[in-house]
């Protein structure tokens, strides 16, 4: 168990991590400041009244604002053509809803779970697939909230991993997360805690010594990160992963596939090899893009996809490749993009078969 004072002496670092936060974009009304035009300041503002935003500044820093196409930009910034949703487009693409028993927690998978201490992130990217939950929840972290959901994984001793999403839960303070850990380390069939953040690429000092003591405990510990282009690769990110290597956690990265960012194998490429030699984080994940609202700009074709992952196992090693796969509406969880799974296509619409074994239509849906 952590101790209070073990979390109180390792907590200098913070002032570090809520300046960035303090000095980047946070409402609506800090796009003023950006170096936008006047066009692209009102789409911006009108585009963060619908969905939030928020972007701290380190990860703010790296935007070239001389490139109205800069992919750092395009994963942040809000435009116009987030409004525009397109047919076949789904508010719970990848069927939350429906598995979630108790709130804040979905169980689609026997042996673990997903659990949302928060519906707040350190940076709010425009391609996320729970926009819609996160702009119409907007809650916090509170004791109480997460009751019922602990309260179920203790019923159910099939669960051996408990997922940490949301929302971000690297956003929450040290104290909430060693108190989240310790009573999820007290349910004897958990074996492994997972979380799934932004943080170490957008606010990477946030990963602090006292982060790291409140994560530390009886359960293995997995961090999957969320690195989309080699530019996010940078000395302060390099240092956040270090840390949490040193601290014994297991580190993956989920990349999504994105029209404009990383949709070239040379950038692909350069990802997937500095992610593992310089910051010792294995690419896990490549997905393609949810149904998620107004994203049809972003989205590439599975054929396109299929293609990129085609070339990448031919330039790299092994342990440098993810798994292309595809979160499948209601429910069906995440698949490999590989033949096994396609049972075929007509005109745009595949038909994939799930790890249910059911097969489900996925009809593309791209600009």
């Amino acid at each position: 168990m952590t101790s209070d004072a073990n979390l109180k002496q390792a907590a200098a670092p913070d002032a570090a991590w809520q300046d960035d936060v303090r000095a980047g974009v946070r409402h609506v009304r800090d796009l003023a400041a950006l170096p936008l035009s006047p066009a692209e300041r009102a789409a911006a503002q009108e585009a963060a009244a619908a969905h939030k935003v928020r972007v701290p500044k380190p990860y703010l820093d790296l935007i070239d604002w001389s490139d109205p196409n800069d992919p750092i930009r395009a994963q942040v910034i809000p435009s116009s053509q987030e409004l525009v949703a397109t047919e076949g487009e789904l508010d719970d693409p990848i069927g939350d809803h429906a598995y979630s028993p108790v709130p804040r927690l979905t169980h689609r998978h026997a042996d673990r779970v997903l659990l949302f201490p928060t519906y707040q992130c350190a940076v709010y990217c425009r391609f996320c697939f729970r926009k819609e939950s996160l702009t119409s929840i907007g809650r916090g972290y509170t004791r109480e909230a997460l009751e019922p959901a602990l309260a179920y994984i203790a019923e159910h001793t099939e669960i051996r991993e408990v997922i940490l999403t949301g929302g971000d839960p690297l956003s929450l303070p040290d104290k909430a997360l060693a108190e989240i850990r310790a009573r999820i380390e007290a349910i004897p069939h958990v074996r492994l805690l997972r979380i799934h953040t932004r943080v170490p690429v957008a606010l990477p000092a946030r990963i602090t010594p006292g982060l790291v003591a409140a994560l530390q405990g009886r359960l293995m510990v997995t961090v999957v990160t969320h690195f989309n282009h080699p530019r996010e690769i940078t000395p302060a990110t390099e240092a956040a992963c270090r840390t949490m290597r040193q601290a014994g956690f297991v580190l993956l990265n989920q990349s999504v596939l994105l029209k404009g960012v990383n949709d070239h194998v040379e950038v692909l490429e350069e990802l997937c090899r500095e992610l593992m030699y310089r910051l010792g984080v294995k690419p896990y994940y490549l997905h393609h893009g949810d149904l998620a609202p107004g994203m049809a700009h972003r989205r590439t074709t599975i054929a396109e996809g299929q293609a990129l992952v085609a070339e990448l196992r031919r330039r790299l090693s092994g342990i440098c490749n993810p798994t292309y796969v595809i979160d499948l509406p209601e429910g069906g969880g995440k698949v490999p993009l590989a033949a096994s799974h396609i049972e075929g296509c007509e005109e745009g619409t595949w038909r994939i078969r799930g790890q249910d074994g059911k097969v489900r239509e996925y009809r593309e849906v791209v600009e």
